[in-house]
């Protein structure tokens, strides 16, 4: 993984469950929604019906829930990997979250390298499982600049 890229901003996020995810996600998402942005779901494991268990438990409004269940929560990996290149085409502002074990965001950013090698207006937020990297975590931390928490990106303070 390169730990800065001039063309895709790098963002990374952990996670205790698929609902722990769901829960630091949502915030960013619905700001980034707001903003017009796309959002891709590159996921190892398919999220849709946790997303709507969680989204009964939240008091959103119906309205900000048809347009979070409208995300493709799924984990059609191939379709998402072609939805991508024709939004790059479009020259769509994109969040790409990739959640998964870390082979998978492994493997799934270098083939979004070798497809989508110089765009700008890509943000990319790699989602490692807690559980998975365990003592790994300040290694993984030290190859971005910015972590996503609840509250939002914030900048890793290097020591």
């Amino acid at each position: 993984m390169n730990k800065k890229r001039d063309t895709k901003e790098k963002i990374c996020a952990f996670y205790a469950s698929d609902y722990h995810f769901e829960m630091i996600s949502l915030p960013y998402i619905d700001k980034k929604m707001e903003n017009k942005d796309e959002i891709i779901i590159l996921t190892e494991n398919n999220l849709e019906e946790t997303m709507k268990i969680f989204l009964t438990k939240t008091n959103l409004k119906e309205e900000k829930k048809e347009k979070l269940l409208k995300i493709n929560w799924n984990n059609n990996h191939q379709q998402k990997i072609e939805e991508i290149k024709e939004k790059v085409i479009e020259q769509k502002d994109m969040v790409i979250f990739i959640k998964g074990k870390e082979k998978y965001i492994q493997k799934v950013n270098q083939e979004l390298e070798e497809k989508i090698p110089e765009e700008n207006h890509i943000k990319i937020i790699d989602c490692y499982s807690l559980e998975e990297i365990g003592e790994n975590l300040d290694e993984i931390m030290g190859q971005y600049e910015k972590v996503l928490k609840t509250t939002g990106e914030k900048e890793i303070e290097k020591i």
